[in-house]
């Protein structure tokens, strides 16, 4: 991941911040979006009191703060009745994976394992929690904060996830959020209540989002466990698709959202364009500076920003292609923008054949019969 567009982004705003809401904040928040220093504003939430303690003796930035309290809906939410007394996980095949079979197994182990291991080990149930029965309401918080502007939003807490984002169902427009990674089930039920990705894509696109992105999880069974795909025992290498990042946006260079473009802030639509970099989307952000360049322009040089984007989508290269260039190098159909042309099979000449009989004969295989 580059944060060079994002940090050139940041170093261009005169009269917004960035505003960042992390739901789900254990292990602390997501470095890239340091890059918007002093910028930056955010507020991130945790069930575990533990972790919030920890990571605010931790913060050195005077504007990120922490809370601590499980996060949910009001009483009197429409939601909360619909989603009452219903099971939180239908058709789950967790306790069959390999992942949860490791769970069980490092439980005893864990009871003298220090917090950092506890949490790597998403054993937060293991520290101090705070009281489920006084759940924190996020757009309350926010409302409480005076914080009328909200670009990025993330949400990741393991079960009531969707519940949560019904929780901002009214306020996401009134908020101004220009997109969210939440993560998403790939496993469950058909139930409009659950916390499933069809259920999250319904309810975004609903809403003015479009999906730029999905990471799947897999998770292998227990039956025949896979290698795992990170350190902690949960994504594997081969398995079934169980859960998934979900990255959602505006999308202003759609045919469809042109007026969300038109009547957006220029440094929010830059907001945009960064958070589409961080996102590792360097094209998309690049559509926005082509699309709304007389716009971006008074934020910053648009073919800086071009510049910087052609050289994300280059990783691999030893020297980068400018703008210009990589665009030219595609109309042109360059062998970059394509994999690699497979060696055609060419069939044994009648010649080989026999080359090969005679080599065979004058070295019979080792093996006996």
């Amino acid at each position: 991941m580059t944060t060079a567009f994002a940090a050139f982004v940041a170093g261009s705003l005169t009269t917004e911040r960035f505003t960042f809401v992390d739901i789900g904040c254990s292990g602390g928040i997501d470095p890239a979006w340091r890059v918007f220093g002093e910028r930056l504003r955010a507020v991130a939430f945790d069930a575990s009191v533990d972790e919030c303690e920890r990571l605010t003796l931790a913060e050195t930035h005077p504007d990120i703060k922490y809370i601590a309290g499980f996060v949910g809906l009001p009483p009197d939410h429409p939601f909360a009745s619909r989603v009452a007394g219903k099971p939180r996980y239908v058709r789950n095949p967790f306790p069959r994976s390999s992942a949860g079979r490791m769970y069980h197994l490092q439980q005893e182990k864990l009871k003298a394992a220090s917090l950092e291991e506890k949490l790597h080990h998403n054993a937060w149930t293991m520290t101090q929690l705070a009281d489920p029965a006084k759940p924190v309401v996020v757009p309350k918080v926010l409302m409480e904060l005076g914080w009328t502007d909200v670009d990025f939003m993330k949400i990741d807490i393991d079960g009531p996830d969707f519940e949560v984002l019904n929780s901002f169902d009214g306020y996401l427009d009134e908020l101004g959020l220009l997109a969210a990674r939440m993560e998403v089930n790939l496993v469950g039920g058909t139930g409009d209540w659950e916390h499933v990705f069809h259920n999250t894509e319904r309810f975004m696109r609903d809403r003015g989002f479009e999906l730029l992105g999905l990471d799947v999880r897999t998770y292998a069974m227990s039956a025949l466990p896979s290698p795992f795909a990170i350190t902690a025992p949960a994504q594997t290498v081969t398995g079934r698709p169980f859960q998934a990042e979900a990255f959602y946006g505006r999308d202003p260079a759609g045919p469809d959202w042109r007026d969300i473009g038109s009547a957006m802030r220029p440094e929010k639509l830059a907001k945009l364009a960064a958070i589409f970099s961080v996102w590792n989307q360097p094209d998309s952000a690049a559509e926005l500076l082509v699309e709304f360049r007389q716009k971006l322009m008074v934020v910053f040089d648009v073919d800086v920003g071009l510049e910087l984007l052609a050289g994300q989508a280059q990783p691999a290269a030893a020297v980068a292609l400018s703008h210009k260039d990589y665009i030219a190098a595609f109309e042109a159909g360059s062998a970059q923008f394509y994999p690699p042309v497979p060696v055609p099979y060419t069939p044994p000449t009648p010649r080989n054949r026999l080359s090969a009989s005679l080599m065979a004969f004058m070295k019979p295989s080792s093996i006996s019969g």
